[in-house]
């Protein structure tokens, strides 16, 4: 059995927060808003996984109103989630997503963000890719003050 689920996270950019995408820290001078460190591609990967498994979002799992999570990395989110995928009888077949911000330019940092992704999930680098988008000035992302991230995920029954 195959199941296809669809993640999405936005946050506001503001100073004095690194700029974290897909598990990279990029020079820049705001960062994401966040209970955890804010990152707004590997949030939308946690929750099209969840979504694929019918499991929840992540919100369900790691509230922000439980100060255990407050401050934490995001890829330790994203195993957690690898974990109940794998309990649950659950393998990645892909992942696709996009990231939607106006400055700083990804591009450069791509290959690392799928590397340390495909890490974290024990995938192979070739079944995850991530893609950049600007929205030409349109809208939060447009006009500097958030970033947004959209994600797809297959999943294949281990059954």
């Amino acid at each position: 059995m195959m199941r296809v689920g669809h993640g999405f996270d936005a946050h506001r950019l503001v100073e004095g927060r690194p700029f974290v995408v897909g598990g990279v820290t990029i020079p820049f001078e705001r960062g994401p808003l966040g209970h955890s460190d804010g990152d707004t591609l590997t949030h939308a990967i946690c929750d099209a996984l969840l979504g694929a498994a019918a499991l929840g979002d992540l919100g369900a799992h790691f509230p922000d109103t439980d100060p255990q999570w407050k401050g934490v990395d995001s890829l330790t989110l994203l195993a957690a989630v690898h974990e109940q995928l794998v309990r649950h009888g659950w393998t990645i077949g892909n992942i696709d997503a996009t990231v939607v911000v106006q400055a700083p330019k990804l591009a450069p940092h791509i290959a690392t963000m799928r590397d340390t992704l495909a890490e974290t999930l024990t995938l192979d680098i070739a079944k995850i890719s991530v893609k950049a988008k600007t929205s030409e000035g349109m809208g939060y992302t447009g006009d500097g003050s958030g970033i947004a991230a959209y994600a797809v995920a297959l999943l294949t029954s281990l059954e």
